[in-house]
């Protein structure tokens, strides 16, 4: 590991690839009120009967509340101080994400809503302040715990968590923030790169009345290193310039721009919009990256080769704030866990992770496979919630190098007739479709773990612990008798037999060890009596599945205990059950990893 990112600058800012010096957490304590399914109250009837701390779900003991049951309607209002701002400048109300359809009133009179429980949304609030001292905000999240046609992950529906699906998270569960922004201002940022060109994209829009004259000044370094200095004329709204980037010619050279998990380099960016007279109307911190991904036959190819993953997969819960991490240090050690523990990349599993991960998987380098929570049921309002919210997923998170691929589905869950239904195998192929359009830059694996209708990696979900029996299953070179005869779970790896050889294979899901504990209701997919037992047979699973080429890499289930299910190599409050060292050993082949990282750690206050 090339280096570890301390916090700076821009600590804990929301959005991190586009920050300004400026902006206010609204997180905190709210009044808060429950409302019944029915809900149709007028805000100004609602009873104020407790208070809760924001960002954290009412169903979890960091909100105050540590409430068990349903909760099909939540009402917030706290009043805040009014922020200072010129004449003509805006005041935009950021809600990290609320679950899982949002209504927003400012000082009594509706300001707008948002549906989709895991992406972000903005309200521009100016024209609802009033000329006082504060300012009353108010928000209603309606959240029916019984539909299955809304994506929600792994979050139960049945009073208790059961299985593998947890607790619930209700209304507001990541952060809440204010800023105060020019009338002219970037509103949204994306970055791409092509290594073959040797260039970064640069995709803006400026919100706001657009006077003549307006130029965006944008400033690329890396290190102390100058890489680009130009300035574009804003002629419209929305700008898309492709940067050349000095060709350094050594590979030693190129390479330290490379961003990977070893050598995770980012490029810092300013961007400016200035007037004729050079005046800074806005100004705006961002990064990129150089790097590309992708697959060649057998094979994940980062930055142009081959590179062999060892993911771990990720549920993303904190025993005492369930979704939401207690704080930005949680999320910062929560990739350094990973890193230390041998593995170079996660799979976030069934949740759309707070931008704070991203920012420091990117920041640390570690890989991300981003899957979409899914519905439950395949019908018309599952098709349109699921279509909608991705596509805002992706637009949110494709400006990070730490994503590497785009998991729409997880098991056929919303898809449950596959092999037989037209119209569900229509849905999976169009939202494969959907993302490619999106983003034609990073893989897609359609359906994870079996039935792959439209892919560009198989996965393969296989809890057997027999490390014999995996070696036999699938050693096998031609891969004829692993499509004919292997069935995870009792499904087809494919449904579509005409692309079965002609993309890389990933082990996505196995082990699932845990340590027996007879006085617990926890659970895992085998168990084992003593620490000891269960460090051997992780050492011997994982020798053997690193040992498979049959696969492109492998995702190990799981990085942390979650609620009942306890096969994490962490506990829940990510403290390991066996050595870093030794898990590191089996994962990667060296312990070097759970050293420089514990080094890293040990050395922060």
């Amino acid at each position: 590991m090339s280096h570890v990112a301390q916090p700076g600058p821009g600590h804990g800012y929301p959005r991190p690839q586009l920050r300004r010096p400026a902006w206010t957490s609204l997180n905190g304590e709210w009044e808060f009120a429950i409302g019944e399914a029915s809900d149709g109250v007028d805000p100004r009837d609602v009873r104020w009967t407790t208070r809760i701390t924001v960002p954290f779900a009412p169903e979890t003991p960091a909100s105050g509340l540590d409430h068990a049951g349903f909760l099909p309607v939540c009402w917030y209002r706290r009043r805040i101080a009014t922020p200072h701002r010129e004449a003509t400048a805006r005041v935009l109300l950021h809600f990290g994400a609320v679950d899982y359809a949002a209504r927003v009133w400012v000082n009594g009179d509706f300001a707008g809503s948002h549906e989709g429980g895991y992406t972000p949304f903005t309200l521009d609030i100016t024209s609802w302040l009033r000329d006082e001292d504060t300012q009353e905000i108010i928000v209603c999240a309606h959240d029916d715990p019984h539909d299955l046609t809304k994506p929600r992950g792994k979050q139960n529906w049945r009073p208790e968590p059961h299985g593998i699906w947890y607790v619930r998270t209700t209304g507001i569960w990541q952060t809440v923030w204010l800023e105060v922004v020019p009338a002219v201002h970037l509103d949204r940022l994306r970055w791409t790169s092509s290594l073959q060109r040797w260039e970064v994209g640069l995709d803006v829009h400026i919100a706001g009345p657009l006077p003549r004259d307006l130029r965006l000044h944008v400033r690329l370094t890396h290190g102390d290193t100058l890489l680009a200095d130009d300035t574009y004329h804003l002629t419209a709204p929305d700008l898309h310039r492709r940067i050349a980037l000095a060709d350094p010619g050594i590979d030693d050279h190129r390479n330290e721009l490379l961003w990977s998990p070893d050598r995770p380099s980012l490029l810092d960016a300013t961007l400016e919009i200035q007037d004729s007279t050079g005046r800074v109307v806005d100004r705006v911190i961002s990064y990129a990256a150089l790097r590309d991904v992708g697959v060649d036959h057998e094979r994940f190819l980062l930055n142009g080769r081959p590179y062999p993953l060892r993911l771990v997969l990720d549920q993303g819960y904190w025993p005492d704030s369930g979704l939401t991490a207690p704080d930005d240090v949680a999320l910062r050690r929560d990739v350094l866990l990973a890193k230390a523990m041998g593995f170079n990349g996660v799979r976030k599993h069934q949740k759309i992770e707070d931008p704070r991960y991203l920012y420091w998987a990117d920041c640390l380098g570690l890989l991300v496979w981003e899957e979409m929570p899914s519905a439950y049921r395949f019908t018309a309002d599952a098709i349109n919630r699921t279509t909608r919210e991705w596509i805002d997923v992706i637009d949110r998170d494709r400006s990070h190098p730490c994503i590497v691929t785009w998991v729409p589905f997880n098991e056929s869950w919303g898809v449950p007739n596959l092999p037989s239904n037209r119209a569900e195998r229509h849905f999976v192929n169009g939202l494969y479709q959907l993302t490619k359009s999106l983003d034609p830059s990073r893989p897609v694996v359609g359906n994870d773990g079996w039935e792959s209708v439209a892919t560009d990696i198989i996965g393969i979900h296989d809890y057997d612990a027999d490390a014999d029996r995996l070696a036999h299953r699938y050693r096998d070179e031609d891969g004829g008798r692993l499509f004919r005869r292997e069935r995870p779970a009792g499904r087809l790896l494919v449904i579509d037999k005409a692309s079965r050889r002609s993309m890389p294979i990933v082990l996505s899901e196995f082990g699932g060890l845990s340590l027996a504990d007879p006085t617990s209701a926890t659970w895992g997919y085998s168990s084992y009596a003593s620490l000891e037992a269960l460090q051997q047979r992780y050492t011997t699973l994982l020798t053997v599945v690193r040992s498979l080429n049959t696969f492109a890499g492998f995702c190990y289930t799981q990085f942390a205990d979650t609620y009942q299910e306890a096969n994490g190599l962490l506990r829940a409050d990510r403290t390991p059950k066996l050595e870093l060292e030794a898990i590191a050993t089996a994962t990667c082949g060296s312990p070097a990893p759970a050293r420089e990282v514990m080094e890293a750690l040990a050395g922060r206050s």
